[in-house]
């Protein structure tokens, strides 16, 4: 199924629709001639070139690439719209003429709390990445080959493996191979405010390792390995020195993700066999489940994800004032939710896949709703539900063009646990050095053995 347009669908006919998607494991390539469409009426990744009829969404032409001058790496990025202005705020009073453009989880928020707002801008369709990731995602369109039942990817390189999606599993996995560049190192400092918006900020440092963005490189020659992942915690001094090595892998049917553990009070590395699915993320109080991170970043078995199709949606994206250099953690907090304020809010066109837990998997979300940006193939939105289908979980990423990359990535993550009236807010790294994509890394920097010696300095 593709190019399905909903628009405030109503429950049944969502349900409908949820009864012929695309689901089962007859994943494959698509022909030469629908390839030959990449770049020409469909962005290069895949993406609708043109804009919508109503003219609020642009074409799209290019993405944004423009470096400033004396930009260097490190540097937060500096708006490149300051002179947009609100068009109008989303609010309370006039949100029934805004309901087909938001989710559930959105609108939970306003019913939640009466005083929360989405500032709306000028929609520009900035992601762009690197010529030669557009070049490898037209060769992927025509031998990607799914694995299982979505457990894995073989026969791509470097690039968006399903550029012409057809199913949810190929959109996830779409999103969970999107260029991030090969080395990246980054502080992923978070809150989690207590619902009268006291806090107490956890400062971490994050090593990621893309072997598969590294330039050469194929699903077929990089040992299962899709990338290794450091995380240290730096403070508070009741944390620090708690590290996690990750290596995650391309076919998880093969070979499960691995994790490994460092403990600074027992001195010692273990291997960790929980750090995936719903189980606690790192310092996040319960808010944020390990899967949850980076939006999604899991196995795809518990679940079985389907295609909806798409629809227009006001998203968080082009959010520069939610990273520019010097914002303090008490800009970003307010009791409830991030400062409305720093958020930027534009109408895109977004894939929509909703995932229903498998019969006889266990989860603690029976249901998940995913927003993915046609452009970039981030997720923007989620909807997380419970054990007894009720809407528990909304969590929601705001994105920008790192230009200078270029590639569209998060900037901030928020996630909100609607029953308690907390959330976990992430990636502020705003007192600090910006993401530093230029990283010279290599897989024995990723070794248990590597992890001890990091852990001992």
């Amino acid at each position: 199924m593709r190019n399905y347009v909903i628009s405030g669908l109503s429950a049944a006919v969502l349900a409908a629709l949820f009864s012929v998607s695309v689901s089962g494991p007859a994943h494959a390539a698509v022909s030469a001639a629908e390839a030959a469409t990449l770049g020409q009426s469909l962005t290069p990744l895949g993406g609708e070139k043109a804009g919508n009829k109503a003219g609020t969404i642009p074409a799209w032409a290019g993405g944004y690439k423009t470096v400033p001058a004396g930009f260097k790496p490190g540097d937060h990025h500096p708006d490149p719209f300051p002179s947009d202005k609100i068009e109008f705020t989303i609010s309370a009073a006039n949100l029934a003429n805004y309901k087909a453009q938001l989710s559930v989880g959105q609108l939970a928020m306003f019913k939640k709390y009466p005083n929360y707002r989405m500032n709306v801008y000028q929609t520009r369709r900035t992601a762009a990445f690197p010529e030669r990731i557009y070049e490898m995602t037209k060769r992927n369109a025509v031998t990607a080959k799914m694995v299982g039942d979505g457990a894995g990817v073989e026969n791509i390189a470097e690039g968006t493996p399903f550029p012409i999606a057809k199913t949810g599993a190929e959109v996830m996995w779409n999103h969970k191979l999107k260029f991030k560049s090969a080395g990246v190192v980054r502080w992923e400092n978070s809150v989690t405010p207590a619902a009268n918006g006291a806090f107490s900020p956890v400062r971490v440092r994050e090593t990621l390792f893309g072997l598969y963005w590294k330039q050469g490189m194929t699903s077929n020659n990089i040992n299962n390995i899709l990338n290794y992942f450091l995380q240290s915690v730096e403070s508070p001094p009741r944390l620090a020195g708690n590290l996690l090595l990750v290596h995650e892998t391309m076919n998880q049917l093969a070979q499960p993700r691995q994790a490994w553990i460092y403990n600074p009070g027992q001195r010692r590395v273990r291997k960790a066999p929980q750090v995936g699915y719903d189980n606690p993320g790192t310092a996040a109080d319960g808010l944020r489940s390990n899967d949850m991170t980076d939006m999604f970043n899991g196995a795809l078995d518990r679940h079985e994800f389907k295609l909806v199709g798409k629809r227009e949606m006001y998203v968080n994206y082009n959010s520069y004032k939610a990273h520019a250099a010097g914002v303090k953690y008490e800009d970003f907090v307010r009791p409830g939710f991030v400062n409305p304020d720093l958020m930027r809010y534009e109408l895109h066109r977004v894939w929509v896949v909703d995932a229903v837990l498998r019969k006889g998997a266990r989860h603690q979300m029976s249901r998940r709703t995913f927003y993915l940006d046609e452009d970039s193939w981030q997720i923007m939105l989620t909807d997380h539900y419970d054990a007894a289908g009720a809407l528990w979980r909304h969590s929601e990423a705001a994105g920008i063009s790192y230009y200078d990359q270029p590639l569209f990535w998060t900037t901030v993550e928020a996630h909100y646990d609607l029953k308690s009236g907390r959330y976990i807010a992430s990636g502020l790294d705003n007192l600090e050095n910006c993401y530093d994509f230029q990283q010279t890394l290599a897989p024995n920097n990723f070794s248990p053995q590597a992890l001890r010696t990091v852990g001992t300095r």
